[in-house]
């Protein structure tokens, strides 16, 4: 089961976010979004994503 960052909603397969280093997650998410180029994405500067990868749209 993937998990996500509850801070940044990265996902992450290991035991601290890559992101933040935080160290709690969920596995309760919705939808996904793929950040490839985070300067030339709009999507990443409107929701406020620094770093390329794949985060959750929606987590509890």
């Amino acid at each position: 089961m993937r998990k996500v960052c509850k801070e940044c909603k990265m996902f992450v397969e290991k035991d601290k976010c890559p992101n933040d280093n935080n160290e709690k997650f969920t596995d309760n998410w919705k939808g996904r979004i793929f950040i490839i180029d985070v300067n030339k994405s709009e999507v990443a500067k409107k929701i406020g994503i620094n770093a390329k990868g794949e985060y959750a749209i929606k987590i509890r």
